[in-house]
C-alpha cells in the first residue's frame, strides 16, 4: 500500500464524526491492507510499534521541526513552523500546508539515501521511522534529521499531515484500541469476544489483526501468552473489606507493597531481543524485566535478575514488585525504588546504595510441564498463586484467605506496623484480565488522595528561580482533549525543579512571555486537600491546596485522571478508583498496578 493510499483513508476517518461509521472505515481499511495490516493497524493510533514493544522513535518536537523546515526550503526556519504552530495550533495542519516538496530531488536525495524517489510505501515509512528508532548514540540527532528530512521530501501536502502526526505521537484520527478491536471483528467476521481475549495476551493489534484474517477464531483462540512480549497488567480498584466480604464471602488479602511493578519473564534457552526477529541466541538473557508500561528494566535491576536466573528452570511470566529495603530488610520509600528505576548508568553504585527485593505475586505462565508454557489467565487466583509459591517460593507473597473481617483488619494492622502501605483485597476465583481494572482486586491503604495529572503548561520562576519553571499547569482527561484543574507550585524542592524543568523543556510548544504550553507528555501525581467547582479552569473545577508528589513516569497521558473522577470526587461520590476510557486503557497508581517506570525514560 502506498502512504499516499493510507493518507487518502486517514482524511476519511478525521471528517468521519461518528462512531459506527468509522469503525466501518477502519474494518475497509484493513481489507485493503494485504501484506500492511499490522503496519496499518498501529499507524492508525500513532504507533510504530506493538503494545508490548517499548521502543519508541524519541523524537521531540525541536527535532520535527527541524526536518519539516529543512524540507520546505531554505525560506522557512524551525522558528518559522513554530509560528505557525502557534496560529493553526495542530501540527498536521501546518505540515500540509508548507510545501514540502520544494526540497526534493538531489538534495533529498543525498540526505536519505533512495529519499529522491516520490511517494513512499507504508513498508518504506514503518522501514525509515523504525531506524529512526534505533539510532541512538553520538551524532543520533543528525542522523534523525536526515532520515525524517528524507521523508518530509518524498511525500506531498495531504501526506505530511498524516506523517508529521505519526512522527510525534498524535494522530488524532478519532480511532482508539477500542475502535481497531472492533474494526477487525467486523473485516473478517469473528467473535469480538475471541478478538478481545487474543489482544489482551498478545498486546499487539497488528498481529491479531494479520490472524483473524488468516486463520480466523480457530487462530485467535490458539493466540496465547509468550515468554518476552509483556502483557498489560491487571489493575485494583479502591475499596473496603466489608464490601469485599458482601461481594465475595471469602476474601485473599495480600500486603501492598511501595514499591515497583514488574514484569518478570524468564526462559531457561534465551529471551532475544524485541528488535531481532530471530530466535534466541546463546548469549540472550534468560530473564528479562518490564515495567507495567512495558519498557525493559533488565539492565537497572541486576539483583532482581540473578535471582530469578538462579532459581528458575521452566518458561515462566510473572507479576509482582520490587521494593527498596534498609539493612534489617524493612521497606523503604517508593522514591527509594525510583532512583533505581531511573538508572542508565552507574547501576552497581547504585546497587550498592540501593537494595532491592522482589514480591511476586502472580503466575500468568508456567511452563514446567516441558511446553512452552501454561497460560494461566483463567486459572482462578488461587490456583495461579499455588504456581508462583511452586516455582519461586523465595518471593512469593504471603496471602491470607479469609471470610472474617477481624482477621483481615488484623493483617492488614500487621503490613502497616511493619512500615508496608496497606492490603489488597482479591477475588479468589478470579481470572487474570491483562489492563483491566475491575471490581476483583481492590486496594485499601490509608492516604491522602491524589490525581494523576497531565502537564500542559507552566509560568517561569522568579529571583532564583528565573531561569527554572515556577508554577505549572495541571489538566485531566475530558472529551476534547484535556482541560485545566489547578496549577501546582509547592511540594517541590529547588533541586527537584531544576529536574522538572530539564525534563518539561523538550515539550514546549509555544511561549508568551511569562507562559509556556506543553504537549501533554508528563504526568504529574499531585495530592489536595479537596475539589471545589470553579469557573476558571476548563475541567470546572479547581484542586484546593495541591501539592506536587512526583513524576509518574509509568503513566501515558491517556492514562491520567478524568474530568469524570473529578466530578465524582468532587460530589462526594464514591471513587472506585477507575478512570478507564471506552478502550479500557486506564491505569493504576504505585502497587498491584501503580508503578514508576524505568530507566528507557532517561
Amino acid at each position: 500500500m502506498q502512504f499516499a493510499a493510507f493518507a487518502d483513508r486517514a482524511a476519511e476517518l478525521e471528517a468521519e464524526p461518528a462512531d459506527l461509521e468509522t469503525v466501518a472505515l477502519v474494518a475497509d481499511l484493513l481489507r485493503d491492507a494485504g501484506d500492511d495490516i499490522g503496519t496499518v493497524a498501529r499507524f492508525l493510533q500513532g504507533r510504530v510499534f506493538p503494545g508490548w514493544d517499548a521502543r519508541t522513535l524519541d523524537v521531540g518536537p525541536a527535532l520535527c521541526y527541524e526536518a519539516l523546515a529543512k524540507a520546505a526550503g531554505t525560506n522557512v526556519t524551525a522558528d518559522d513552523v513554530e509560528e505557525r504552530l502557534a496560529d493553526e495550533g495542530e501540527i498536521g495542519t501546518v505540515a500540509a500546508n508548507l510545501d514540502l516538496g520544494g526540497q526534493q530531488g538531489l538534495g533529498a536525495f543525498a540526505a536519505g539515501g533512495d529519499a529522491g524517489r516520490d511517494d513512499p510505501t507504508l513498508a518504506e515509512v514503518d522501514d525509515e521511522l523504525r531506524a529512526v528508532a534505533a539510532t541512538e548514540g553520538d551524532g543520533s540527532e543528525d542522523t534523525k534529521l536526515a532520515t525524517l528530512f528524507g521523508l518530509f521530501s518524498r511525500v506531498s501536502d495531504a501526506e505530511a499531515r498524516y506523517l508529521v502526526r505519526l512522527v510525534l505521537g498524535e494522530m488524532r484520527l478519532g480511532v482508539g484500541e477500542g475502535t481497531v478491536r472492533d474494526a477487525i471483528a467486523e473485516a473478517f467476521d469473528v467473535d469480538p469476544a475471541l478478538v478481545a481475549d487474543a489482544l489482551q495476551v498478545s498486546n499487539d493489534y497488528g498481529r491479531v489483526a494479520r490472524i483473524a484474517r488468516d486463520e480466523g477464531e480457530d487462530g485467535l483462540r490458539e493466540t496465547s501468552l509468550t515468554v518476552g512480549r509483556p502483557v498489560q497488567s491487571m489493575l485494583a480498584q479502591a475499596g473496603t473489606v466489608t464490601g469485599a466480604l458482601e461481594s465475595w464471602d471469602e476474601v485473599a488479602a495480600e500486603i501492598k507493597f511501595d514499591g515497583a511493578r514488574v514484569q518478570l519473564h524468564h526462559h531457561p534457552d534465551g529471551i532475544a531481543p524485541p528488535d531481532a526477529d530471530r530466535e534466541p541466541a546463546p548469549d540472550d538473557p534468560t530473564v528479562r524485566l518490564y515495567s507495567r508500561n512495558t519498557s525493559e528494566v533488565t539492565d537497572a535491576l541486576p539483583e532482581i535478575r540473578e535471582f530469578a536466573e538462579e532459581r528458575l528452570d521452566a518458561p515462566a511470566i510473572l507479576d509482582g514488585e520490587v521494593v527498596a529495603v534498609d539493612d534489617d530488610g524493612g521497606p523503604l520509600p517508593f522514591q527509594e525504588v525510583l532512583r533505581r528505576f531511573r538508572r542508565k548508568h552507574d547501576v552497581d553504585r547504585m546497587r550498592e546504595e540501593v537494595e532491592l527485593e522482589l514480591h511476586a505475586f502472580d503466575c500468568l505462565l508456567d511452563g514446567r510441564d516441558g511446553t512452552a508454557g501454561t497460560d494461566l489467565l483463567d486459572e482462578p487466583f488461587r490456583e495461579r498463586h499455588g504456581h508462583l509459591a511452586d516455582l519461586l517460593p523465595e518471593a512469593a507473597s504471603e496471602v491470607l484467605y479469609s471470610d472474617a473481617a477481624e482477621a483481615i483488619e488484623a493483617f492488614e494492622q500487621e503490613a502497616l506496623s511493619a512500615g508496608h502501605e496497606g492490603i489488597m483485597l482479591k477475588r479468589p476465583d478470579s481470572a487474570y484480565t491483562p489492563g483491566d481494572r475491575g471490581q476483583d482486586w481492590l486496594k485499601r491503604k490509608p492516604d491522602v488522595e491524589t490525581l494523576d495529572c497531565v502537564v500542559t503548561g507552566a509560568e517561569w520562576g522568579e529571583g532564583r528561580r528565573a531561569n527554572e519553571f515556577g508554577t505549572f499547569l495541571l489538566a485531566v482527561g475530558g472529551d476534547d482533549g484535556y482541560e485545566t484543574v489547578g496549577k501546582v507550585a509547592t511540594g517541590i524542592t529547588d533541586e527537584r525543579l531544576a529536574e522538572l524543568t530539564d525534563l518539561l523543556e523538550p515539550h514546549v510548544v509555544s511561549e508568551d512571555g511569562q507562559t509556556v504550553e506543553f504537549r501533554p507528555e508528563v504526568v504529574f501525581e499531585v495530592g489536595y486537600e479537596e475539589i471545589q467547582a470553579s469557573p476558571t479552569y476548563g475541567a470546572g473545577y479547581a484542586l484546593r491546596f495541591p501539592r506536587f508528589v512526583e513524576v509518574r513516569q509509568d503513566k501515558d497521558p491517556e492514562d491520567a485522571d478524568t474530568v469524570e473522577r473529578v466530578e465524582r470526587l468532587a460530589n462526594g461520590g464514591v471513587d472506585d478508583g477507575a478512570d478507564a476510557d471506552a478502550d479500557d486503557a486506564a491505569a493504576d497508581g504505585a502497587d498491584h498496578g501503580e508503578a514508576p517506570d524505568s530507566a528507557a525514560e532517561n
